[in-house]
């Protein structure tokens, strides 16, 4: 374990599996107290419990951050325990639900207008509850990392996902205006573009860690939209991604700010 981020206090949410388990995972390792949130606490207990395990600072928070007084509770709690929280990874996103025939999400004047609150509500407000309630210890104190994780959909739109693609588009335009605001408070803002993620909560599909593409052919064809995928003969990892965020939230990321990374593997090159 190093200390890069010993004197870091990070809040992840959505990091009960996928990418903020693995992005909680490594900012505990580089030397940071992390405060899991999932909206299933037993996500959270396990993920908290492997990371004191290993040596690191950690507490499960569960709670839903579509609900702001709940939101509120989670981070007054963490700070009893931690201090105040300087970090924030504003992970946890759904995607629309597909349909039960063909797999595939609904084209926007398909998808019920019920189902776009489920989508904005915990990819933009949940954001946005977050960023509120820790923003003003960051800037009392003049320090602060927010950083959010969004998807290429969000930059160039994505059919078949037009109210995703909204959602997380108006998170990376939230960011920026922010980082324009609290600039002179010590503050950064950044986002972190991704693709098509793999990981151990997928239960079944192309995207299962054990998919290749020998044996899923909607994968091999995933990967010809992915430059680097191509090469690796797969899609991003939560591994993939973890490290950069590790380093958006030390000090030496320090003087960038305001901007949109992509971690896609090419599928972007803007």
């Amino acid at each position: 374990m190093n200390q890069r981020l010993q004197n870091k206090v990070a809040l992840v949410t959505g990091a009960g599996q996928g990418v903020g388990r693995a992005i909680s995972l490594e900012l505990a390792q580089d030397g940071a107290a992390v405060i899991v949130n999932d909206l299933f606490s037993e996500r959270c207990d396990e993920v908290a419990q492997l990371i004191i395990e290993n040596g690191g600072r950690a507490i499960a928070a569960p709670a839903d951050i579509t609900n702001m007084d709940q939101v509120e509770t989670m981070v007054q709690n963490a700070e009893k325990t931690f201090g105040y929280i300087n970090v924030l990874v504003n992970n946890a996103g759904i995607v629309p639900e597909r349909r039960e025939k063909g797999g595939k999400t609904p084209r926007f004047l398909e998808m019920p207008i019920t189902d776009w609150s489920k989508v904005i509500d915990l990819n933009l407000y949940g954001s946005l509850y977050c960023s509120k309630s820790v923003l003003p210890r960051m800037v009392e104190h003049k320090d602060g990392k927010i950083i959010n994780i969004i998807s290429e959909a969000g930059r160039v739109g994505e059919a078949n996902l037009a109210v995703y693609s909204a959602a997380k588009g108006a998170i990376a335009a939230f960011g920026k205006a922010l980082a324009k605001e609290h600039g002179r408070d010590c503050i950064t803002v950044n986002s972190v573009a991704l693709g098509a993620v793999s990981h151990e909560g997928i239960i079944n599909g192309p995207l299962h860690p054990d998919a290749t593409p020998e044996n899923n052919e909607v994968l091999k064809r995933m990967l010809n939209f992915y430059p680097l995928a191509k090469g690796l003969g797969r899609v991003s990892r939560p591994e993939d991604i973890s490290g950069l965020i590790a380093f958006l939230a030390s000090d030496r990321s320090l003087f960038i700010t305001g901007q949109t990374i992509g971690i896609s593997g090419g599928f972007t090159m803007i």
